[in-house]
């Protein structure tokens, strides 16, 4: 008996860990495409083009409302990795949608999120957050090889290309401008390599919040 009271025990602590996700994504208030996406992807319409996503990000009043509250992006993940020590899960769903509310073509946010629904049992939320991040890394790096300035992975934030050279376990050496490109001199494994990101819409981008 004793398994089958165990197996019930941890089906209702999973159910109740689910019951008691409260926290949701405050979709921005514009009338906009970014926003318009926002909506569909939170409602589990996940077959949307990612990359015109991303991109519409960057025409979004949003983005500026974003660079506004970069302090409390930043100090939101710090807090977001601090949770996850303590495997405080409801945690950690809360602060990442807190995260997504101010940007939420995070790709860090949305991975952590996918991983701390799948941990507590909530398959439907893991499903909806698993396309949604992946979604956004393939419509970087399904539009070029990385090998070279002109075939650079294009992205429309800086914190893209360190979360991508994170996921293929890369150490960077030394960052360099090349053309239309930042240029990353990598190790993987001992192993030198070098990666290029298209930073065409990051440049875009310091245009409108009026940096250089």
């Amino acid at each position: 008996m004793k398994p089958i009271v165990l197996f019930f025990a941890v089906f209702l602590l999973s159910d109740a860990s689910i019951a008691q996700t409260t926290a949701e994504v405050v979709i921005p208030p514009f009338k906009d495409p970014y926003c318009e996406y926002i909506r569909k992807l939170e409602a589990g319409k996940t077959d949307i083009d990612f990359r015109a996503f991303r991109e519409s990000f960057l025409d979004s009043k949003q983005f500026i409302v974003a660079f506004e509250n970069s302090h409390t992006f930043d100090s939101l993940e710090s807090a977001m990795r601090a949770e996850m020590k303590k495997s405080n899960y409801q945690e950690i769903i809360k602060i990442t949608k807190e995260m997504l509310s101010i940007d939420y073509t995070s790709m860090i946010a949305q991975k952590i999120l996918r991983q701390t629904y799948n941990i507590i049992g909530d398959s439907l939320n893991a499903k909806k957050y698993h396309d949604i991040s992946f979604g956004l890394l393939h419509s970087i790096v399904d539009n070029g090889n990385g090998k070279t300035c002109a075939s650079g992975w294009p992205v429309i934030q800086v914190s893209e290309e360190y979360y991508i050279l994170e996921m293929i376990d890369a150490t960077l050496s030394t960052q360099s401008i090349e053309g239309h490109c930042d240029k990353m001199d990598v190790k993987i494994d001992g192993d030198k390599k070098t990666y290029y990101f298209d930073i065409t819409k990051v440049i875009e981008g310091y245009n409108k919040l009026g940096l250089k």
